[in-house]
């Protein structure tokens, strides 16, 4: 329990430290009697949360987010709160993508877009903890603003959500205030995923001007293979001629459980360029691509700024043929969709190194080709319409058939009109209905016999 006391012009809280189970006293300073009442009330939730060795509830918790100075500092002297660690953004998130070691330069690559816009906002001696979930709203806000892609906008604050939720667990702030700062669904530029036709990858690689970009391509469109990571990370030991099976690595997905190769059938399309590509390889090449990939090559496992989709523009330029977006990956998602028009889905998205989940909503395309057989279908569904039912003869003949049964419905409700007669239950049904279709006997036409105990006769006899 904690008890709060009077001292001249300050207020005390006293309570017994629950780790010494000695009598304690913090001080709040000049202060209304309402707020240091509150401040007493939160302490001895702290002390009863320390006592039994669970964390305080969400209300003190976030009381106790926004103390600091002095009554910080005594809390922390009492044992009843950890000091804020006085490390800035930059000091923390720096730290922190240095000590992940368990994904690709690529991916650290995408976080610190994120970090540069995190100190762009807030600057980079900013402390974490006196970020606002108002503040973290304008910094959305703004990301959204600086007319940046939304896609990037969501990776962005994909990867700020990540940093403020890595300081929660580590005890440099309480909670995070980008957890209540909903994202941003990213709209899909449908324009952007084009289909690459297998006759414009042909004319490419003519004028390619080696054996090993032909090959590299080669392996992107009719392969499937990702470039350049796997591309280049292809050995020939990987290749199977006999039992015309390919060993993909694939750096990409390494660190999933079973993701760092998958086997591919050794398609007819490939075997031209691996064959002339290894007939060119120097004696001793250990990969398939030795001079470009030596050129890309950063040393750390990353292939990014290789530069090789600015040579292949200018071969596309070359060819006669205008370059389309995502090159590499628009080769990628055409050979898928290729794949899955002789085989089942599960074998294909096997090949790819994907679920069948991502290539359908990312890779799969729509080619002309598949309107054109649904248009060809429709026409000969519509082959086997009588001729006389041609969609202009039909009309008028409905039409026509519309105005005599028209002119038919008059005739009918004048006759109905003229022969029309009641039966006797007053004007509720408009024709003479079969009497069956009545609930009870419809009444008798026939005037019923007088019966002679009737009174009608005693009172005919009587007035005779």
């Amino acid at each position: 329990m904690a008890s709060l006391s009077k001292d001249n012009n300050d207020w005390r809280i006293l309570f017994v430290c629950p780790t010494t189970s000695k009598r304690r006293t913090i001080r709040t300073g000049k202060c209304q009697k309402k707020h240091a009442e509150i401040a007493c009330n939160m302490i001895e939730r702290l002390v009863s949360a320390k006592s039994l060795g669970t964390p305080p509830d969400p209300q003190t918790a976030k009381w106790l987010l926004g103390v600091d100075g002095k009554l910080r500092e005594r809390l922390v002297k009492a044992g009843l709160t950890q000091a804020r660690p006085d490390a800035s953004l930059k000091d923390f998130i720096e730290s922190y993508i240095d000590g992940r070691h368990d994904v690709k330069p690529e991916s650290k690559t995408v976080w610190q877009q994120g970090e540069a816009s995190l100190y762009k906002f807030f600057g980079e001696d900013r402390m974490a903890h006196t970020i606002t979930v108002a503040e973290a709203e304008e910094f959305k806000q703004s990301l959204i603003k600086s007319g940046i892609a939304l896609y990037t906008v969501r990776k962005r604050l994909q990867s700020v959500k990540m940093f403020f939720k890595a300081m929660v667990k580590q005890g440099a702030i309480q909670e995070s205030p980008f957890d209540s700062v909903k994202g941003v669904a990213a709209v899909v530029d449908e324009s952007r995923n084009v289909y690459v036709s297998a006759e414009d990858v042909r004319a490419v690689i003519d004028v390619a001007p080696d054996s090993e970009r032909r090959a590299m391509i080669a392996l992107s469109r009719f392969g499937g293979l990702r470039l350049p990571a796997e591309v280049l990370s292809l050995k020939w030991e990987h290749i199977d001629w006999e039992n015309k099976r390919i060993t993909v690595v694939s750096p990409k997905t390494a660190h999933h459980a079973g993701g760092g190769q998958r086997v591919i059938p050794l398609f007819a399309e490939l075997v031209e360029p691996l064959t002339e590509a290894f007939e060119a390889a120097p004696d001793g090449a250990e990969f398939v691509v030795t001079r470009h990939r030596s050129q890309a090559d950063k040393g750390n496992g990353s292939w990014r700024n290789s530069n090789f989709r600015t040579r292949f523009n200018k071969m596309v330029k070359l060819a006669g043929l205008k370059p389309w977006p995502k090159p590499f990956h628009g080769m990628r998602a055409s050979r898928e969709t290729d794949l899955l028009e002789q085989h089942p889905l599960q074998a294909v998205a096997r090949w790819m190194g994907h679920s069948p989940k991502i290539a359908v909503a990312n890779y799969l395309r729509v080619r002309d080709t598949h309107f054109d057989r649904a248009a060809a279908k429709g026409q000969t569904d519509l082959a086997h319409i009588p001729a006389h039912s041609s969609p202009n003869r039909a009309n008028q003949r409905s039409s026509r058939v519309s105005t005599t049964s028209e002119k038919q419905g008059s005739d009918d409700y004048r006759a109905t009109e003229k022969n029309r007669k009641t039966d006797g239950e007053g004007f509720e049904p408009s024709l003479r209905f079969p009497v069956n279709w009545f609930s009870r006997p419809a009444p008798s036409t026939t005037r019923p016999p007088i019966r002679e105990n009737s009174g009608i006769i005693r009172r005919a006899a009587e007035a005779e």
